[in-house]
């Protein structure tokens, strides 16, 4: 009976076995752990895992029609949840050297993604000493037998892979008992599963390529973009688009050279940055807000020749004297209305039919291409001086989104607002690459501090996603309507530090959690987060899959190190103003954060602070973040920001910059003895300012506010 449900599952949906090795590598007691994705999942293990294993089938499940003709194929444990001694039964059928699966979810899941991991499997490996078996399952959930009927494109007979993972095995303190065991059982079973799927997902390919297989997944006919002109885009419709522009500057390029792109949040970017994709060329992401120095800066380390640009855009945003000095400089500014009037007839009949017909036919032609080639280049924000280029490769992006993928539930019936800037490694992978290469439509806006319009724009698209940073999370919440979120399941908040009292306005008055993230440009650019499964606010989350850490010591802190992460999601180097074109990597592949971070018992990250922005007063390590955060809760209504400057008394002095008028010394030290912080965190002098300094990410600019102090130091002396 295996075998003959084995040939006809092989024939209908052409079933592939991985990694068959590891189930010899198990041993003999082993507690198998899937993905729960269809009503064929038990079916497709009971023949394809290569000896017969026991199946604990809950004991509702056991009993309905459909399952029975399953029963013929399988040994069953009948497992009811009620019952506290079923358990301990199943417990003593495992010590009997039984291999046994078990679905850790409990139930099919209704978003392709993993959903509520149950603690009973973990604790039942425990007590029974068993191993730990992972396997995946990809592609039933694109099948008839699925429960995503409506919110993917289903197929009567998908392809359908099996991957079979190495054996884990989990080792708790013997001192950790009860409650506490339970649970640390559980979140490694929940690292297990989506450690699982990360490694098992295709990252090893170009953003192009991505794109191509999300068209096929989720079908060309697919609206996945739109921008303020209400006119959306489907993957086809992009994909010629792409197709069009992308030869055109392939003709005035060459292969693997850096592009730039001066755009906003439109569906043209879009175009233009999948286009270069297309054609092997890389597109260097402009901070139109960063001022003419800095983007000079970027130009001159990236080598950029080409700038892509737009003249309605130029004019709006009012750069006509940035355009005006970099075409003084000798960069080529190329505008999308000239373009459009240089592309010929053939041209574009040969890319449009290409792009509706033989998509992956025509980006074969333009090849080969290598993931771990660079795919974009990012420019850091200039909070600590000039930009440095940060050069992401195809396999440095996938990989991240797959990190992501693998912790949040997140699909094609999702849809996502991102008013965060493109130029932004937050808003480029997570706002755009993440949800397009998911089959998630976006809705692009130009800029994020329209503080009235974007909360009206989240409620009138119906979005169920959007990122934003502390700063502009705070302006929306003072003008939205309560209502204006209703659809909104997730809003992700990095970049800077989520302040409580905006945490707390978007619970209390919106209903939504914020969840909040940590990362860099050079980590493509999540290294952490907190889901709706795994959330501990004041925290930033734990670390994602497939990332390794390593903590050194800073002299004079005494909780957390500085951060050294490692992983597929690292940039591969460094592109620098004084050394143009020329790569530095992260030596030995890790990158130093330069962030002070604390871990707790159960792997949530506390960001302490900046290494650069500790000061050192009376020979005590103070940080600056620290500071901030105890002056917002004297004042949350108002933005703060916090320097230090050298003092001949005791080494450095802080210097706040608040839009508090009446700010006061006096108050902060008694929110200082409410919290236990110590006096040395307040600040002695106020500084009052109309409007605090950010940059286009949303970050506060320290630069401009440390050249603010210096320089009326300066003058006074």
């Amino acid at each position: 009976m295996r075998l003959f449900v084995r040939f006809i599952l092989r024939m209908f949906y052409r079933v592939e076995v991985r990694g068959e090795e590891n189930f010899e590598k198990a041993g003999r007691r082993v507690l198998i752990v899937a993905n729960h994705l269809s009503f064929l999942d038990a079916v497709l293990l009971a023949a394809f895992l290569p000896e017969k294993p026991l199946f604990a089938i809950n004991t509702f499940i056991a009993k309905q029609w459909w399952i029975r003709p399953f029963l013929a194929l399988a040994d069953t444990f009948s497992l009811d949840p009620t019952n506290p001694f079923a358990a301990k039964a199943l417990i003593a059928e495992m010590k009997q050297d039984r291999k046994c699966v078990i679905f850790p979810e409990g139930r099919i899941t209704v978003t392709g993604s993993l959903m509520k991991i149950y603690q009973g499997p973990g604790m039942i490996a425990d007590k029974s000493g068993s191993v730990i078996l992972p396997v995946r399952i990809d592609g039933a959930q694109y099948s008839p037998f699925s429960r995503l009927r409506g919110k993917v494109r289903i197929r009567w007979f998908p392809k359908i892979t099996i991957w079979i993972q190495q054996p884990q095995h989990f080792h708790v303190p013997d001192h950790i008992r009860g409650s506490a065991r339970r649970a640390m059982m559980g979140r490694k079973l929940y690292g297990v599963m989506s450690e699982m799927l990360f490694k098992t997902s295709n990252y090893q390919a170009t953003l192009f390529q991505g794109f191509l297989d999300a068209r096929k997944i989720h079908g060309s006919g697919k609206n996945i973009v739109s921008d303020v002109e209400r006119v959306p885009l489907s993957y086809r419709a992009l994909t010629q688009r792409s197709f069009i522009i992308g030869s055109h500057i392939a003709k005035k390029t060459e292969r693997g050279e850096y592009v730039g792109i001066l755009l906003p949040n439109m569906a043209a970017t879009i175009a233009v940055f999948f286009g270069l994709q297309a054609f092997g060329r890389v597109p260097a992401m402009l901070n139109f807000s960063a001022g003419l120095k800095s983007i000079l800066a970027a130009c001159r380390a990236a080598k950029i020749k080409r700038i892509y640009t737009s003249r309605r855009f130029i004019k709006t945003a009012n750069l006509e004297k940035l355009a005006e000095g970099l075409e003084g400089e000798g960069y080529t500014l190329v505008y999308l209305e000239d373009v459009r009037g240089e592309i010929g007839l053939w041209s574009k009949i040969r890319d449009m039919v290409a792009g509706a017909l033989f998509p992956q036919v025509y980006y074969g032609m333009t090849g080969p291409y290598n993931p771990d080639e660079a795919a974009v280049v990012l420019f850091t924000s200039g909070t600590e001086g000039l930009p440095k280029g940060v050069v992401l490769t195809h396999m440095n992006i996938q990989a991240n989104r797959y990190q992501l993928s693998a912790w949040v539930d997140f699909g094609p019936s999702d849809k996502v607002f991102n008013a965060m800037p493109v130029f932004h490694s937050f808003g480029l992978t997570a706002g755009m690459i993440l949800p397009l290469l998911s089959g998630i439509e976006v809705f692009l806006y130009p800029t994020p501090l329209h503080y009235r319009v974007v909360p009206e724009l989240v409620y009138d698209t119906n979005a169920t996603i959007m990122f934003g940073t502390d700063t502009f999370l705070a302006g929306y919440a003072r003008f939205a309507d309560p209502y204006d979120f209703y659809a909104v399941r997730y809003i992700f908040a990095g970049a800077e530090k989520l302040q409580e009292e905006t945490r707390r306005i978007y619970a209390e008055k919106y209903g939504v959690r914020v969840l909040e993230g940590y990362g860099a440009t050079e980590t493509a650019p999540v290294l952490t987060i907190n889901t709706a499964m795994q959330n501990k606010p004041g925290s930033v989350g734990r670390l994602l899959p497939g990332i390794s850490y390593r903590l050194e010591e800073v002299p004079g802190i005494d909780e957390g190190g500085r951060l050294f992460v490692k992983g597929p999601n690292i940039m591969k180097g460094y592109l620098f103003a004084d050394h143009p074109g020329h790569l530095v990597p992260p030596e030995g592949g890790w990158y130093d954060t330069g962030d002070i971070v604390a871990f707790d018992g159960e792997g949530y990250i506390e960001i302490k602070g900046r290494a650069k922005r500790f000061a050192k007063i009376a020979g005590e390590m103070v940080s600056l973040t620290a500071v901030e955060s105890l002056v917002a809760c004297a004042y949350p209504d108002y933005a703060h920001a916090v320097v230090s400057v050298p003092d001949q008394k005791k080494g450095e002095a802080l210097v706040l910059f608040t839009e508090h008028e009446k700010a006061d010394t006096a108050e902060i030290s008694k929110h200082a003895q409410k919290q236990g912080a110590s006096e040395l965190m307040v600040p002695r002098k106020i500084k009052v300012v109309d409007k605090i300094p950010v940059l286009g990410t949303g970050k506060t600019d320290y630069v401009t506010l440390q050249s603010m102090v210096m320089e009326e130091r300066k003058k006074a002396a």
